[in-house]
């Protein structure tokens, strides 16, 4: 029977476009708003996860961040809902899966997402409020809020400049890969909005005024200018005429110039060079980045969207590809990529070699044409073309986009076109087409065309250098002080008093509470409206031979998903970072029968993914700490053999004893680490907090902190003297992991398709290691209190304060997840993000008694741990009524209550089996979250307190707030 649309389109719109995708297995719609032209797009389907956004072309001339700044602002009420924060409103009492909105170079786009049918049109009726009657013509605090304001305490006091955006942003420019990236854009388009930063760059964003602001949302957010995308199982004739009948009837049709216009071609390559903070008396040599960046074409062309994909893969990505393996082998850099960005209207394709000498420019570029130059007069190796595009095509059909909601990711996919071309809203996310045409290409000299015509002779390109300068993030801070010093002295004692008024205002502002009549405009589900019961873990245990074997039975839509795990739970602590290093070194070494290249180019055709990955656990019933290396795989089920074959090749005859590769690969998890951290620097100070107190903790620092960091700088800097122990310690971790009595076998497929897994997983392990091991034997680590400051080269802190309960006293309870969305939207939001303009903050409880705060992007340190040290108080005078509870009980549950994919279900289980988790436990913990009192909240402030008597700190931040602070910390260091 033909599929159609759900639901009669509404005649205030015009269907342009009508059909039945079978890429999508949905019915797809393309339509105009009569009345005002509003693009309208619908994805009908029977898809629970519904998705609706709503989008806006914003081109911008300066780096002001202005769409940035709106896209926060619109989301702090509206006429319709007239409260500060609507955006928190709903994320306390919403079952959502998606609630954010998000600014690109060239488009503002808010989307929301939800399973339930009342919650989905709650949001849509907010969002779209929002963007169309804001209050910031009523609030200008929103702005100075939400964007930047000068801070005036006193009259005697330093004058300072603070903002959410503002804040985001100084941490945006402190990471260097950021700085190289946007550089990289600006320096392809100089004559157009891509050439400017949209997010908005420290050092402009406050030249914005209120009134450029206000006249942004004046000329942007008209339905003329806008896409609407529905997606999902709803009656789209229904949500139509609401959109219609609330929004859109009020508006005529404003002509909008909001084209995003094209960069003229370059008539030779630009050399651009640009300045990189790293800290004082840090080696500046060795930490630059050469890039080659070169514009290729409009993303409209859809061959070509996909086609550069695969050149990247087949040139630089994928491990053993030609280009990344000359700049290795030459020593230039010690992390060699290729990126491609196509969310722009001219995508543009980088060649990066990161960690390299400045020197070593000339040959960069030389190698560069030398390789691709032979591409293109010997052709690429097909295999490696084929693999690419069978790597992306299985991608494209499992769709399997993590926690983020497909037809979120659909709805971005399709604004890569129809952003730029009305008629051309589907291009890009119907692909079975376009994979049938390249298949047929590889070997015309398709690809090596483009090679030539785009990477070669194509003069529309930036050479951008990224040179490291010690002591420039330090000495910016000073600036900026002196400069705000010199303003303030340049003020009348009136101007004076009245930015000391306009601070305590806005103070005021922030301070003042919703009234009862505005909080009750949102619209908010019901407690009957929730799930009571959990989702059942679905797992049964069965043998194949005499190796245990966990089944769980979901659908999978071919592709079976297994993973085969070995316990490393007795593996000596000394071999701790070594199981890292070895994991990570796994399926990219020679094996026994292929190169590292074949190796992977073998696995991308036959496989979705062979990923190993540590793991580490912690039993519930004892706290014991269980170490794993589990081997994650995924292929359809006629590519079972060939994939078992792959991974006996990775796992048993893997070459670690090639010195050369394996330094080269140490030299690359060191650079990517260092990036890591500093660009996560919460989750430093999370995990090292985390050390303080508790074995699990202090084990997870070995693995994967900063004791794992510092042990692959030392690997790296001292390889030669240590090479024969590193090798020694991978082969004896190996064979102390790799062995029968250690190994289980989890399934995610349904029951009756086992596909042969079973015997195929017997063979493999006929390979296994058998030889007697020494006595020693595994050994618990020690939690040592340090209280550590990281110094970085950053502007912001990452500020985290924490610390263990016994559980045996005072046991998890599920009122704990609720007062964790009580502080994150109430008492931290609050105080750390609202009136201390971090850019976010956030709390963890475990089942296990860990108790965490840590703040992200944050401008202040002693400021936020004092309101950490106040939380207990806070817990313990909480008052909310019914009304209240059940707003947060909700917002609690859409945290847990997510959509799940065949494989995050089944490793949901898994997990659980590991940690020794029921449906009794969960269901009693839902039980706890569902009925949660006020009452159960106060009584959780002794258990907070508890945890913050242990006194655990830890920061990572700028140099100047750590070193002013110095007396709170035990020992201060550098991060890198």
């Amino acid at each position: 029977m033909e599929k159609k649309v759900k639901g009669i389109i509404p005649d205030t719109y015009e269907v342009l476009e009508e059909r039945f995708s079978k890429d999508l297995n949905s019915v797809v719609l393309r339509l105009r708003h009569k009345k005002t032209g509003a693009r309208v797009a619908l994805i009908s389907n029977d898809e629970e996860n519904k998705v609706f956004s709503i989008g806006f072309r914003t081109p911008v001339d300066d780096s002001t961040g202005v769409p940035h700044i709106l896209e926060h602002s619109v989301l702090c009420g509206s006429k319709n809902f007239p409260i500060k924060d609507p955006f928190v409103e709903l994320a306390k009492g919403s079952l959502n899966t998606f609630l954010n909105a998000m600014t690109f170079p060239d488009k503002t786009v808010y989307p929301v997402a939800s399973c339930n049918d009342k919650d989905f049109q709650n949001l849509m009726h907010v969002y779209l409020d929002a963007v169309f009657h804001p209050n910031i013509y009523v609030h200008p605090e929103i702005f100075r809020q939400e964007g930047w304001h000068y801070q005036l305490e006193s009259e005697d006091a330093d004058l300072e400049i603070s903002g959410v955006v503002y804040s985001e942003m100084k941490g945006v420019f402190s990471s260097p890969d950021d700085v190289v990236e946007r550089q990289i854009m600006n320096a392809l388009f100089p004559d157009i909005t891509y050439g400017v930063e949209s997010g908005g760059d420290p050092d402009v964003i406050p030249t914005l005024t209120y009134e450029q602001f206000l006249d942004f949302h004046r000329r942007y957010y008209h339905p003329t200018n806008s896409y609407i995308y529905l997606y999902g199982d709803m009656d789209m004739g229904e949500k139509l005429e609401f959109i219609d009948k609330e929004y859109l009837s009020a508006y005529d049709y404003q002509p909008v110039d909001s084209e995003i216009h094209l960069q003229k071609p370059f008539d030779a390559p630009k050399d651009v060079e640009v300045l990189l903070p790293v800290m004082e008396e840090e080696e500046e040599e060795g930490g630059t980045y050469l890039t080659y960046n070169v514009v290729m074409g409009e993303n409209l062309d859809r061959e070509l969207y996909t086609a550069i994909k695969i050149l990247d893969y087949a040139i630089c990505s994928a491990p053993g590809a030609p280009l990344k393996q000359a700049l290795i082998d030459k020593g230039i850099g010690k992390d060699v990529y290729s990126s491609y960005e196509n969310g722009i209207r001219q995508q543009y394709f980088s060649i990066v070699a990161k960690d390299a000498e400045t020197s070593q420019k000339e040959e960069f570029l030389a190698t560069i044409r030398e390789v691709l130059g032979k591409i293109v007069k010997e052709g690429f190796n097909e295999k490696a073309i084929r693999a690419a595009i069978s790597r992306m095509e299985f991608q494209y059909r499992e769709a399997d986009f993590g926690s983020y909601p497909k037809g979120l990711v659909y709805g971005l996919q399709m604004l890569d076109s129809w952003l730029y071309d009305d008629a051309k809203a589907f291009t890009h996310v119907e692909a079975d087409e376009t994979f049938a045409k390249l298949k047929e290409k590889v070997g015309t000299g398709y690809f090596e065309g483009l090679v030539e015509k785009y990477l070669l002779d194509n003069p529309h390109t930036a050479i951008v250098t990224g040179i490291p300068k010690a002591g420039l993030a330090l000495k910016k801070e000073e600036e900026i002080k002196a400069k705000l010093a010199d303003y303030k002295r340049s003020l009348t004692k009136e101007q004076i008093e009245e930015l000391v008024k306009q601070t305590a205002d806005l103070e005021k502002y922030q301070e003042e509470e919703d009234s009862e009549e505005a909080l009750a405009t949102i619209p908010l589900l019901q407690r009957e409206d929730l799930r009571k019961e959990i989702i059942p873990l679905t797992l049964r245990e069965g043998n194949a031979g005499k190796y245990k074997v966990l089944y769980h039975d979901i659908f999978t839509s071919g592709i079976a998903y297994f993973t085969v795990s070995f316990d490393a739970s007795k593996l000596p602590v000394r071999l701790y970072p070594y199981l890292t290093l070895f994991k990570n070194c796994l399926g990219l070494m020679d094996t026994k029968s292929y190169s590292y290249g074949d190796l992977h180019i073998e696995t991308d055709l036959y496989t979705g993914m062979i990923s190993p990955d540590g793991n580490l656990v912690r039993r519930l019933d004892d706290e014991s700490t269980k170490l794993y290396l589990d081997v994650k795989v995924k292929a359809l089920y006629e590519n079972i053999p060939k994939a078992f074959e792959l991974l006996g090749e990775i796992l048993f005859t893997s070459k670690l004893e090639d010195e050369k590769r394996l330094h080269e690969l140490i030299r690359e998890f060191r650079s990517k680490t260092e990036y890591g951290m500093m660009s996560t620097g919460h989750v430093v100070a999370l995990s090292r907090v985390g050390s303080y107190c508790t074995t699990y903790g202090a084990t997870k620092e070995k693995l994967a902190g900063v004791d794992y960091l510092r042990f692959i700088q030392d690997a790296d800097d001292h390889f030669d003297e240590r090479k024969d122990d590193i090798i020694c310690a991978m082969k004896e971790t190996a064979k102390r992991i790799l062995r029968p009595e250690n190994v289980l076998l989890d399934m995610i497929l349904p029951a009756d398709d086992h596909c042969g897994i079973e015997d195929e997983f017997v063979k493999l392990m006929e390979n296994a290691y058998t030889g007697e091991l020494s006595g020693e034997d595994g050994e618990s680590v020690v939690p040592v209190r340090k209280n550590e400051g990281f110094i970085t080269a950053g502007d912001v802190q990452y500020v985290c304060r924490g610390g263990k309960v016994d559980v045996n006293r005072m046991p998890f309870n599920g009122a704990m997840c609720v007062l964790r969305t009580i502080l994150g939207y109430d008492y931290l939001w609050n105080n750390v993000r609202v009136k201390g303009n971090a850019y976010g903050c956030m709390s963890s409880f475990t089942r296990s008694g860990d108790c965490l705060f840590v703040s992200y992007r944050d401008p202040n340190l002693s400021e936020t741990v004092d309101i950490f040290n106040h939380i207990p108080d806070y817990v313990r005078s909480f008052s909310g009524d019914e009304n209240l509870m059940t707003k947060y009980i909700i917002g609690t549950l859409s945290d847990i209550d997510i959509p799940f994919t065949p494989s995050s279900l089944g490793q949901r289980c898994y997990m659980a089996y590991r940690i020794g988790l029921t449906d009794e436990r969960l269901q009693k913990e839902r039980d706890e979250i569902l009925n949660a009192t006020a009452e159960d909240i106060r009584s959780l402030a002794d258990y907070i307190g508890e945890a913050l008597s242990s006194e655990c700190l830890c920061v990572v931040g700028a140099e100047g707030p750590v070193e002013r602070n110095k007396d709170i910390f035990m020992q201060v260091e550098k991060l890198i």
